[in-house]
């Protein structure tokens, strides 16, 4: 990690008062960074965990294995000017296909405004059209270019509140889960034909906090037929 006052070395970002490496760093080199620089732990979800700075202002989500965190990326820097969104800071993939966000601080809504705000994205109320317009066509591409695209997700979990007041959505795209870890468990070779090495190398280490957790051996069991499946492939 690389705390100095002075100009960000080539190859690493700063996050706030921090910089780290993330050419060649994984999602626990990341964590372990922030932690050291006085960031704490304030949540997890299925794919990521998330780190609060010291000053409470800004959050980083972070993630082992995130497919669409790009695309969310680009739905935070197409939709800013709704002011619908968070406030995304910086977006960094990782390496075995990781990713961090770092955003500005949100805090939860109660689940009838929440549904509203929802309600109102479903049926492109007016208030909310050009955002609506942008999340379409992102998540049209993401269909287009990911295996295992999911659907959008209507959580409630994901409206919360800015700091100003308004409020914003999140993470509303994200990989078909179920499906695509079935697949990994049942079907590895389709997996690796689908998904580069580099891209899936810690798939086994989203943290599941709400649907999970993994059961005794899963994650083991999954590595070792991910493993025989690109061996296989690099014999082929």
């Amino acid at each position: 990690m690389w705390n100095s006052g002075g100009p960000t070395p080539a190859g690493w970002v700063r996050i706030r008062t921090v910089s780290v490496p993330v050419r060649l760093v994984d999602h626990r080199d990341v964590e372990r960074a922030l932690l050291s620089a006085g960031w704490t732990r304030c949540g997890a979800g299925d794919w990521a965990i998330a780190l609060r700075s010291p000053d409470g202002r800004v959050a980083a989500r972070i993630s082992p294995f995130d497919p669409t965190g790009p695309y969310t990326a680009a739905l935070y820097r197409q939709a800013g000017h709704t002011r619908q969104v968070p406030e995304l800071f910086a977006h960094h993939r990782l390496a075995g296909g990781g990713d961090l966000q770092v955003m500005e601080w949100l805090r939860p809504v109660a689940d009838g405004e929440a549904v509203g705000f929802h309600r109102a994205i479903a049926t492109r109320a007016p208030e909310v059209a050009d955002l609506v317009d942008v999340v379409r066509r992102i998540h049209e591409r993401a269909q287009r270019e990911l295996p295992w695209c999911g659907p959008l997700d209507h959580n409630p979990a994901n409206v919360m509140r800015a700091a100003d007041g308004r409020l914003v959505v999140a993470d509303l795209f994200y990989a078909d889960g179920p499906n695509l870890y079935a697949t990994a468990a049942t079907d590895p070779d389709l997996i690796v034909a689908k998904i580069p090495e580099a891209e899936r190398r810690f798939m086994t280490e989203i943290p599941l906090a709400a649907s999970g957790p993994w059961e005794p051996g899963a994650q083991d069991a999954m590595r070792a037929g991910l493993a025989e499946a690109d061996a296989r492939k690099a014999k082929a």
